[in-house]
């Protein structure tokens, strides 16, 4: 499965409006906005967790728990972010459960853009990056590379580049520091254009990268 052959919806302003009638009873209104934001649901559960089935359970978990949890909206942020966040809280849980452990380790310390690694791997793309954006075997290729990626990393990847949660909103879906936030995403995003770059770039315009003087 690709799922970045689907593009995230954007969110509008009848999300807000069916979630405050779903709040006073209207159970259509819920059922709408369910079909409007499970896509998206899914697409972070299956980034997060790479099985299907685990994705699916996810989805069915965090509608359940926003049924059973609709009066805690307060509109401090978009339905979207919020129905987002219920989803990675659970998908966590799963990678906690699967693992054996108490915890994912997301929070294994803070992090600092010092502590971020130099790119090894520098050349040209052979073709320009919007040309290749619209091939398949390019989406299934960033698809492998963000499933790569360590969990610290992917989560605060999909959620704020793929997703398009803010800074703030991935740190507090997360529980981390805003300032954890960013280097996590500066390194993701590096390590992910490195690896797109070993397969993609022109061996013969590479450059031999000097790190003595950094």
């Amino acid at each position: 499965m690709s799922a970045l052959n689907e593009p995230p919806v954007e969110p509008t302003e009848d999300d807000l409006e069916l979630l405050r009638r779903a709040q006073s009873g209207d159970f259509a209104a819920f059922e709408r906005l369910v079909g409007r934001l499970q896509g998206r649901v899914y697409a972070v559960a299956y980034r997060i967790l790479g099985q299907a089935q685990d994705a699916e359970d996810v989805v069915q978990q965090t509608f359940l728990s926003i049924i059973e949890h609709i009066d805690a909206f307060r509109g401090e942020s978009a339905v979207a972010s919020w129905v987002l966040r219920i989803a990675t809280n659970f998908a966590l849980k799963v990678l906690r459960k699967r693992r054996g452990l108490p915890t994912v380790s997301l929070d294994d310390g803070d992090e600092s853009f010092a502590s971020v690694p130099h790119p090894e791997f520098i050349a040209a793309w052979r073709e320009p990056p919007d040309v290749l954006a619209e091939r398949a075997e390019m989406r299934e290729l960033l698809d492998k590379a963000i499933a790569e990626l360590d969990d610290k990393h992917r989560v605060v990847f999909v959620l704020r580049d793929i997703e398009g949660l803010s800074t703030e909103e991935t740190a507090e879906a997360l529980g981390l520091s805003v300032a954890n936030v960013k280097v996590r995403l500066l390194r993701a995003r590096m390590q992910l254009r490195e690896r797109l770059t070993r397969e993609l770039g022109d061996a013969a315009t590479r450059v031999v990268p000097d790190h003595q003087h950094s």
